[in-house]
């Protein structure tokens, strides 16, 4: 609150200043000194309230360019109750304000180049191949909020408080979702003080249950006055520059903490390039700045994902200029809108580092032909754009979900968070399916580059055994995702078991060399007869998974 005062007082000094006439001479009356003086304190008193509260209501920055428009007012002001020398001075201040004007209001049309310099990303062609061993975070948002408001029993005053935010994040080596519990009002607020805690939901398995995790929170964005968490902020950081909403996060020890990522306009006040975070104690209130570089471990999501939205529509519009992305279009691709926040979807890499996934596509209506795809780094800010395979021809996020729609039209079920994947040496879309109510009812998986291959089932680990079967039937090379080697086994068969998945049986059997390993009937249809006791002869493909995929098989006797 100190910062703002003292902030408010410099602005009100300098609106005296510029609008009190200081240059004057003696009249008659003998008042003309008095009278400045009161003038000059009185506008000093109303600009340092104005700004004051201005700033206190609105959470705006106090850098001097926010303030152009009432510095033209002032300057105009202050060159008509001036005169001699001192008009002169003021009116050139006024044509100086005019000029500062124009500055700030034509930045978007010539800052296109910056900006787009400022969202530079490195190039390649595809991503790295899927690690089957590992299961994606793919459970939609949409579903971990409906179980999270279905379990808001168990928040003590639950009349007081609503589910806030969800975010997606990596706790003690776990994909989770955490959102946060936010007063349900003003009188709440009063009542409350304070909010009791967070919800906590795996974002890997659907089955799993949300739990509620106490801890206190003071300052959170749904209480008021000073305990608002944004207006916390922007009182004791008053200068910087924010963009985004404020996110939670909270440590590995279930401590939660606020951060908002602040940075740079490009140029004006227009543009933005992120710098840094200010993290946010949410009980104590304690903030800090910090650069990205120096951003804690525990932290997974230090560029919010409006600033990540905001760099691909640089990226894609302005590769040649503002006016060439206004008509002639040349090279413009068009970032997706198809995310789950702001418009970019949340993804891990295998070493557990999170990523902003966006897929670009044609300006021109009706094309849903992916032009390509960036992973931005959610802690550094750094972006890759792929390219894809130039010989195939993806499809986007918006053509994957329309073949969803169609899929499943009699039963009105949607697609949500679609994510392209190598899955196999394969550009793959996986997309959660969710019903009406909004409930998770399968996992589909279809080729980017082959729509007609295509898959779905309860869980993904069973669309990805089912999707490299089918892709196997297309005539697709199969990779696995550890570049697996192919290897040859022998022996007898000590346990088998079988499932259903679609229209295929799936063997997955023990032999007395101590593996594992999995088959389905449509790679090879006899794996149906197979049963303990049975002598095999195999190749499988040497992944590390637990259950090792079989590529041909032979059971004695049968063949």
């Amino acid at each position: 609150m100190t910062k703002l005062l003292l902030a408010s007082a410099v602005i009100g000094l300098i609106a005296s200043v510029l609008l009190t006439p200081l240059i004057t001479k003696k009249r008659e009356d003998g008042k003309s000194k008095k009278v400045i003086g009161y003038f000059f304190i009185g506008v000093f008193v109303l600009a340092f309230l104005a700004t004051s509260i201005t700033v206190y209501v609105t959470k705006m920055d106090v850098n001097w360019l926010a303030f152009w428009p009432a510095i033209i007012l002032l300057t105009l002001g202050g060159a008509i109750l001036a005169s001699g020398i001192e008009r002169k001075i003021k009116g050139v201040l006024f044509l100086a304000s005019l000029g500062v004007a124009v500055y700030v209001l034509s930045a978007p049309l010539w800052n296109a180049n910056e900006k787009f310099n400022s969202a530079e990303m490195k190039e390649e062609v595809e991503i790295k191949p899927f690690d089957e061993t590992q299961t994606p975070a793919s459970v939609p948002p949409q579903f971990a909020r409906n179980k999270m408001k279905k379990a808001f029993g168990q928040v003590p005053n639950t009349s007081y408080y609503e589910l806030g935010r969800l975010q997606i994040q990596k706790v003690n080596g776990e994909y989770v979702y955490i959102a946060p519990v936010e007063f349900s009002g003003f009188f709440k607020w009063m009542n409350g003080k304070t909010t009791p805690g967070y919800f906590i939901m795996s974002a890997t398995d659907s089955a799993d249950n949300p739990k509620f995790v106490e801890q206190e929170m003071k300052y959170v964005p749904s209480a008021y006055l000073n305990a608002n968490l944004e207006r916390h902020i922007r009182l004791q950081h008053p200068y910087l520059i924010f963009y985004g909403d404020v996110q939670l996060e909270v440590d590995e020890d279930g401590k939660p903490y606020y951060i908002q990522s602040y940075g740079d306009f490009i140029s004006g006040r227009n543009g933005f390039d992120v710098k840094g975070i200010v993290l946010v104690d949410a009980l104590t209130g304690k903030s800090e700045v910090i650069k990205l570089a120096d951003v804690p471990e525990f932290i997974d999501g230090a560029v919010s994902p409006e600033t990540v939205s905001l760099q691909n529509s640089y990226f894609g519009n302005y590769v040649h200029g503002y006016w060439n992305s206004r008509f002639g279009k040349k090279d413009v691709k068009l970032p997706s809108d198809e995310g789950t926040e702001s418009n970019v979807s949340p993804i891990f890499d295998e070493k557990g580092d999170m990523y902003y996934f966006t897929d670009f596509t044609s300006p021109k209506e009706g094309v849903d032909s992916m032009l390509g795809y960036s992973l931005t780094n959610a802690r550094t800010g750094e972006a890759t754009y792929y390219t894809g395979n130039s010989d195939a021809s993806y499809m986007d996020s918006q053509g994957n979900l329309q073949i969803i729609e169609k899929k499943f039209i009699e039963k009105k079920w949607t697609g949500k968070m679609p994510v392209l994947y190598n899955f196999y040496g394969e550009a793959s879309w996986l997309t959660a399916v969710l019903d009406s109510n909004g409930f998770l009812q399968n996992y589909f998986i279809v080729s980017a580059a082959n729509p007609e291959i295509s898959v779905y089932a309860p869980t993904p680990k069973e669309a990805l055994k089912l999707y490299k079967t089918a892709l196997s039937r297309g005539g697709n090379k199969v990779e696995g995702s550890s570049h697996a080697e192919e290897k040859n086994a022998s022996g007898k068969v000590l346990r088998v078991y079988k499932e259903r998945l679609g229209d295929f049986t799936v063997a997955s059997f023990l032999l007395n060399n101590g593996e594992n390993y999995v088959v389905s009937s449509e790679t090879e249809p006899l794996a149906i007869y197979l049963q303990e006791g049975d002598e095999v002869i195999l190749t499988y493909g040497d992944t590390g998974e637990q259950f090792l995929p079989v590529r041909s098989l032979i059971i004695k006797g049968l063949q």
